[in-house]
């Protein structure tokens, strides 16, 4: 993926995407010994970074795909995503997400107009479920997060932070299933000087962290982790480009998480979920790296269940 197809993806989504602000704070700057400039998806359409690529990729479809509509699995965030670019676009969405899935994630599916399948939660099931679908209406399946589209899509968080900000030393992302860090990375590498991307991840799945040291896609024995929108495994679309353009993986403790997540809604004073501290939490472990340095962070996401705040 080049320069060219990012600035296209750009334009093509920008109907139907907000542009987040940038939020920065003094005090978190003194924690961390460094200027941070978060760029907050949490304010995105539907309250999260994946908007962007679910509009891409129903937007690169034929008119026989839109007109069959998509279908795709999803515990939370991309499950809305999708169903609220397919309604802004006059297309079906069919969603499968798992009976765990939190009920506030089901009904924001149900309230963009997916049409919902509930399955049990397990990778085969999910599959399984998504397949029934595809031969019964002819849908098209969405990633996501390991599809091109879609990772063209997130990368656009990262070139608009760049525009007002072109001379960041490095850009932070939490890591789930890789198309947030994945499109991220592209975008420092095409429109920043010199900008490094690093990803922040739990060390109970820490499965992309492991991938880069052994050269192949991992798999997490357990995904016991307060940051739900992570539990997902990187894909063969996405890897390539981590492993190229991805500096590293800093993995971070479940009190670090909750730790930044409370700084995030105490000091900005805005709402985000767990997965998107994850970013805050790794740059608070690499201190000494980033002294005096300029750092953007994606918060990806705002989809909490006011129900369970893990403090």
């Amino acid at each position: 993926m080049d320069k060219q197809q990012l600035i296209d993806c750009h334009q093509r989504i920008k109907p139907f995407i907000h542009d987040t602000p940038v939020l920065n704070s003094r005090l978190i700057n003194k924690m961390g010994n460094a200027s941070f400039y978060f760029k907050c998806e949490n304010f995105q359409r539907m309250g999260a970074f994946k908007m962007r690529g679910a509009a891409n990729a129903i937007l690169q479809l034929t008119d026989e795909q839109k007109q069959n509509g998509v279908v795709t699995h999803s515990s939370g965030n991309f499950a809305q995503a999708l169903s609220l670019a397919a309604q802004s676009l006059g297309v079906k969405a069919h969603i499968v997400m798992p009976k765990s899935a939190p009920e506030v994630k089901k009904e924001a599916v149900r309230g963009y107009g997916g049409i919902l399948t509930e399955c049990e939660s397990t990778l085969h099931a999910r599959e399984q479920a998504t397949e029934r679908i595809i031969e019964k209406h002819g849908t098209t399946f969405i990633h996501p997060s390991n599809d091109d589209q879609v990772i063209l899509g997130q990368g656009t968080a990262c070139m608009e932070l760049l525009e007002l900000y072109p001379d960041l030393d490095y850009v932070f992302t939490p890591v789930g299933g890789g198309g947030l860090i994945a499109g991220t990375a592209l975008a420092a590498h095409y429109f920043g000087k010199n900008c490094k991307t690093i990803g922040g991840e739990p060390f109970e799945v820490d499965d992309a962290y492991r991938s880069l040291q052994s050269g192949k896609i991992e798999i997490n024995a357990s995904t016991n982790t307060v940051a739900d929108g992570l539990k997902t495994q990187l894909g063969d679309k996405n890897f390539p480009i981590i492993q190229k353009h991805v500096e590293e993986i800093v993995r971070v403790s479940e009190q670090e998480i909750v730790s930044s997540m409370r700084i995030i809604w105490e000091r900005l004073k805005i709402v985000c979920e767990p997965s998107s501290a994850v970013a805050l939490a790794a740059c608070f472990n690499k201190k000494e790296l980033l002294s005096g340095k300029k750092v953007g962070i994606i918060i990806s996401g705002g989809n909490v269940d006011l129900s369970k705040l893990p403090y």
